[in-house]
């Protein structure tokens, strides 16, 4: 998976490929679809969501840059494949999913597997996790209809956030820099993701 869909399309981050090569992707995705783990496609988890496609997360991984010593938040933790990613590029990992069966799974997965610098929230991650903000990094994977506000204000001073912007069919993938108080953004191309639900997502009847 490494060599062939990420190396050979493209992602030259060392920390992204190596993190990647160390998570056993087929610990996160259901019994009966591990065969399809190591594909380079989104692996279905029930509920209508998804682990990503392994060149998306790295691709996304390395659009932020993320630094050893960072606290990141991620929005949409599914069954945790990500966050495991997440784990091993930076110091701290806070993770919010908003399917309270999923939150579950995900810190059996986490746990099992021995990712422990990462705390999995039920909650709604359109809002944010301000009771633990600044953030260096921010990951968002699920399409929201525009940047949260509530997450592009809790980045730190030049931090990052990475998140999927449009309709709940299609989206382009959107990157914020905090710099001077102010956000940046860049459009990065098109992308297709799981809606984003709660306050600044999309409304509750995509679930």
């Amino acid at each position: 998976m490494v060599e062939e869909q990420l190396r050979r399309r493209g992602i030259r981050d060392e920390r992204v490929l190596d993190a990647m090569l160390r998570v056993p992707r087929h610990e996160f995705v259901n019994a009966e679809l591990t065969r399809l783990a190591y594909d380079d496609s989104p692996v279905p988890i029930g509920g209508g969501q998804t682990v990503s496609q392994p060149f998306i997360v790295a691709y996304m991984l390395q659009l932020l840059a993320i630094d050893p010593q960072d606290r990141v938040l991620e929005i949409g933790t599914g069954t945790g494949y990500q966050a495991a990613v997440l784990s091993l590029l930076a110091t701290e990992v806070f993770t919010m999913e908003v399917r309270p069966e999923l939150a579950a799974r995900a810190r059996i997965n986490l746990a099992r597997t021995g990712f422990t610098n990462t705390v999995v929230i039920d909650g709604d991650g359109s809002e944010g996790l301000p009771s633990h903000a600044p953030f260096d990094r921010i990951i968002v994977a699920a399409a929201a209809p525009a940047i949260p506000a509530a997450l592009a204000g809790q980045l730190q001073e030049g931090g990052s956030m990475i998140v999927p912007v449009g309709s709940v069919e299609l989206q382009m993938l959107h990157l914020a820099r905090k710099s001077k108080g102010s956000i940046e953004t860049a459009t990065l191309g098109g992308c297709r993701f799981v809606p984003l639900i709660g306050e600044a997502g999309f409304p509750a009847w995509h679930r």
